[in-house]
């Protein structure tokens, strides 16, 4: 049974992230179609595909590695500059009177012998790649027509590598496709595509959140007492394990004063209290103070009196988690303490509070982000060393499988509980993929909506001092950068990944 509910929960969970991804494209496919970009693929996970099947000019499939996926438009980069410079000048060159030669794209100047009547002069014998070093298949005609090559600049590597990608590009154009490529477009359209991916991401978050919370709701401390504590035991020795008492910790006033686990208290300081949020306000004030506590055991109302020890005790973040510095030591405050922790109990709450707890989530994982390489730091150490790993760093679909089976097989939480929490961690998953995708960096959404941000502030300030258009920006300059990061995502996959199975985080010793 427990293998059972085991490989459930990791199900599950796998499905779960198969979805968001799939859904994640299709945040960029349905803007795109909208704008009329063609979209030539639409593919959930890399590598071979398993299955695909082609509906109207879009192929849509599965990959045999369900790790991301991919939505293929056609323009992502525009035409080289010298290209585009040289075909306006020789425009102005020919006059009105001039005859037509097609669309002054470059791109699809080099689709026009592909497409053209046989008959037309020009259009028979083109010469291909191997006529001469840098001529594209599929070019204009040496004798008249202007023939494009590989930039004059493109000696080193990374022009090479920009250019390449401009002529894989061309490739997949067609008559017709002048107002369909990707670069053609606004902008804010182009920004609306590359968000749309995150923008699901969060909406998926939202929704599960939402349904969580309202359905089964969330596990909130009450009144009621569920153990007392004969002593008070440092926050700093407490982190390091101590849980026996030692002749220097301070008695717990709570114990002193006679409470028991299963009593409920109704009134603090002679003031009725109904939630533990009022109560615990009250016992943090009034340190140092002898206080009356009233409470109800087996159904009776009892007194008694205590008085609150000043301590320093643990800060906590909005998840709950307790927070540390960048030496990783506990963060403290003094408040007054009495030595006992709560019962909890299941609250329901309104859609509404999905937002709040959804932004929480989002700066936890932008946190987690701005310190990536600390943290990737910290988990080799922890990986490679005897040293503890943190449960609050980062993890990898494998690690999150793990989280997902550990839950499932919990006995002592309720069969309802798991499958909520396994809800939460789809919907932490989500949260995730949102904030990593908007890293201003290539191949990440991020990336491009930071290219596109920039063509529009270059754009405005040639237009300020008067300056011609610098044209679209050419991302393709960008892809060494882009390889780089790249392999950097596939080293910290993989460290992830040894990582979750040779020290994985457990949430339950």
């Amino acid at each position: 049974m427990t293998v059972l509910l085991m490989t459930l929960g990791i199900l599950v969970v796998a499905v779960g992230i198969i979805l968001s991804i799939a859904l994640h494209e299709i945040g960029h496919l349905v803007p795109a179609k909208l704008f009329k970009v063609r979209v030539t693929q639409y593919m959930v996970g890399f590598g071979p595909t398993l299955w695909s099947k082609r509906r109207g000019e879009t192929e849509y499939g599965v990959k045999a590695v369900p790790l991301g996926g991919y939505v293929a438009m056609i323009g992502m980069y525009p035409p080289p500059e010298q290209d585009a410079g040289t075909d306006a000048q020789g425009s102005e060159a020919q006059g009105s009177d001039a005859p037509d030669d097609g669309p002054t794209d470059p791109y699809l100047r080099e689709i026009g012998a592909q497409y053209a009547d046989p008959d037309r002069p020009g259009t028979q014998d083109q010469p291909g790649a191997q006529d001469g070093p840098g001529t594209v298949p599929g070019s204009a005609d040496a004798g008249d027509a202007p023939v494009r090559t590989v930039s004059s600049q493109s000696t080193g590597l990374f022009q090479q590598m920009s250019a390449e990608a401009r002529e894989v590009a061309a490739e997949e154009l067609q008559p017709g496709d002048e107002d369909r490529m990707f670069h053609r477009l606004p902008v804010w359209k182009r920004i609306i595509i590359m968000l749309g991916g995150p923008a699901m991401n969060g909406l998926i978050a939202l929704v599960l959140t939402a349904g969580m919370i309202t359905v089964h709701g969330t596990a909130e401390p009450n009144t009621q007492v569920r153990e007392v504590y004969e002593c008070v035991v440092s926050a700093e020795a407490a982190d390091a394990g101590q849980t026996a008492c030692t002749d220097d910790d301070p008695a717990g006033p709570a114990y002193e004063a006679g409470l028991r686990p299963g009593d409920e208290i109704v009134a603090y300081g002679g003031q009725e209290v109904e939630d533990w949020e009022e109560l615990t306000g009250l016992i943090r004030d009034s340190a140092g103070a002898s206080t009356p506590v009233e409470y109800v055991r087996d159904g009776e109302r009892h007194s008694t009196a205590l008085t609150p020890i000043l301590t320093e005790r643990p800060v906590l973040d909005g998840l709950g988690r307790v927070e540390r510095d960048g030496d990783g030591a506990l963060v403290t405050e003094p408040v007054g303490f009495i030595g006992m922790g709560a019962e909890q109990e299941l609250v329901r709450q309104p859609a509404w509070e999905a937002g709040p707890m959804v932004w929480t989530q989002s700066k936890a994982v932008l946190e987690v982000v701005a310190n990536l390489p600390v943290r990737l730091y910290d988990v080799a150490v922890s990986t490679f060393t005897e040293a503890e790993r943190d449960p609050d760093g980062p993890l990898s679909v494998v690690g999150v499988g793990r989280i997902a089976g550990e839950l499932s097989v919990q006995d002592e939480i309720p069969l309802e509980s798991r499958f909520a929490s396994l809800i939460s961690l789809i919907a932490g998953v989500n949260v995730a993929l949102m904030v990593f995708n908007l890293i201003p960096l290539l191949p990440l959404d991020g990336g491009h909506v930071a290219g596109a941000l920039y063509e529009a502030f270059r754009r405005r300030l040639a237009r300020l001092f008067g300056r011609p258009d610098p044209g679209p920006f050419d991302i393709s300059r960008l892809l060494p950068l882009t390889y780089v990061v790249a392999g950097m995502l596939l080293v910290m996959g993989l460290l992830l990944i040894y990582a979750d199975i040779v020290n994985p985080i457990r949430l339950f010793g």
